[in-house]
């Protein structure tokens, strides 16, 4: 039986981190995957989605650009055409990923990775059974998406299938309210796909500040997506053809190509542990770890989204270094999950950092609120009614910022800076003295000045 320091189950982010680092510090490292290397991110998460999501904008580009003066006509969207091409993109990041560990001197193992017992994982492949030895043992595995047991379900597909959809569905029914469900309606309705957003509850995206999410309404309601709230699917049943008959709590029948359930994803341990080992898991069946990401067995850790903390991929590379410096420096795992910054890559995107007002507000922290709404400079030569939303909170006291909110093009790409001055404990008056640059989206974070009437 081979035997290693360590070995990675799981050839995600995390996982892939935590291995080639190991095995950089000179650890004897082995790491086993059974799917796709890379993990949800770069086969069916952040990547080949942030492709969809590029293709989905020339729609908009193109109705813009004529207004603009270009003579440009839209045409057609050829779905086959870029998801030939978005597979070649996603098989040559698997290369890559492999060809990474392998340099590192990780040794590399094609095959479902099952925990045995304390310190063996057996590699279960088609070429027959192999055990590892480990002094220690990381669990990467990673989550799967969940499609509630109803009447019919099994003609729904998930986030993980919508990738590899042969022909685009030209009317689909998506049920959820996290951010994946709003980022394929808004990337299926601008390749011209009929979408129809199903949420159970009163307002998507829970957990997010609620002016943010209440913004977002009227602006994904403007690109085309009939938005359904306090509705949810009791059945589904097969039309003619490949239709789908979906019907609602609320006594309708729609017709629709595709049901595309995003519900959220659940911890990928199934078949993960053999019957003898016992390892502490919540009670919807994240992995449970201390400060350290230890389990409740010694020697075995886990992290990323099977721990559910934070199921993003910067988090589970965080997490995965963090890790690294507890092992070999002894280092506190010092990772602060309240200033993770996020974006949601609808259309227009949202992005956060920090506390949301509902979070202060529940925590007694009095606050001073800033926002601004406006009209994008980029649209005002355009019928595009699509509004900008930036809201700051500021601690009363201290002037500290406390979170930043914002809707508009490319949010995303500007809340990053504004993390690492919140990291840096910066206050309003810090935003205050920075020149902002002129004309930008991103100049209005420094150029608040009057707090909101109602300033809790």
């Amino acid at each position: 039986m081979a035997k290693f320091d360590l070995v990675v189950v799981g050839g995600g982010s995390g996982g892939v981190r935590a291995a080639r680092m190991a095995a950089a510090r000179g650890w004897n490292v082995a790491i086993v995957e059974d799917t796709h290397w890379g993990g949800t991110c770069v086969n069916v998460g952040c990547v080949p989605k942030k492709l969809m999501v590029y293709a989905s904008h020339f729609s908009h580009a193109f109705e813009d650009a004529r207004e603009y003066g270009w003579q440009v006509e839209s045409g057609e969207f050829n779905w086959t055409h870029f998801i030939n091409k978005k597979n070649a993109e996603i098989e040559r990041l698997n290369g890559i990923y492999v060809r990474m560990l392998e340099n590192a001197g990780v040794k590399v193992f094609n095959g479902r990775g099952v925990v045995e017992s304390t310190g063996v994982v057996r590699i279960e492949s088609d070429g027959g059974d192999s055990r590892l030895e480990a002094e220690r043992i990381l669990l990467a595995v990673g989550g799967t998406p969940f499609i509630p047991d109803l009447p019919g379900s099994e003609l729904a597909i998930s986030s993980d299938q919508v990738f590899y959809l042969p022909r685009q569905p030209k009317k689909v029914v998506i049920v959820g309210g996290g951010f994946i469900a709003l980022e394929f309606a808004c990337i299926l309705a601008g390749m011209g796909s009929q979408v129809t957003l199903m949420y159970r509850r009163d307002l998507f995206l829970r957990g997010f500040d609620r002016d943010l999410r209440e913004k977002l309404v009227p602006a994904m309601q403007a690109n085309g997506v009939d938005v359904r709230f306090n509705t949810d699917v009791q059945s589904i049943e097969a039309g003619q053809g490949e239709a789908r008959l979906v019907h609602t709590n609320q006594g309708e029948q729609l017709e629709v190509d595709q049901v595309f359930y995003a519900t959220g994803r659940v911890p990928r341990t199934e078949g993960l542990f053999d019957p003898n080992v016992s390892v502490a898991t919540s009670d919807s069946g994240e992995i449970l770890v201390n400060e350290n990401f230890e389990t409740s067995q010694p020697g075995m850790f886990a992290l990323g989204d099977v721990v559910g903390r934070m199921a993003l991929t910067p988090v589970a590379l965080a997490e995965a270094m963090a890790l690294l410096d507890h092992w070999f420096e002894g280092k506190p795992v010092d990772i602060n999950y309240e200033l993770i910054p996020t974006a949601v890559f609808t259309q227009p995107n949202l992005s956060t950092v920090g506390l949301t007002e509902e979070q202060a507000q529940q925590r007694d922290i009095p606050l001073t609120v800033y926002e601004t709404d406006f009209k994008h400079m980029k649209y005002s030569l355009t019928s595009r009614e699509e509004r900008v939303y930036l809201k700051m909170l500021v601690h009363a006291e201290t002037g500290r910022v406390l979170g930043v909110h914002a809707m508009g093009p490319d949010a995303g790409e500007m809340i990053q800076s504004v993390a690492v001055a919140m990291q840096a404990s910066a206050t309003k008056a810090h935003f205050d003295r920075t020149v902002g640059i002129h004309p930008t989206m991103a100049e209005e974070l420094v150029t608040l000045r009057t707090p909101r009437d109602d300033g809790v």
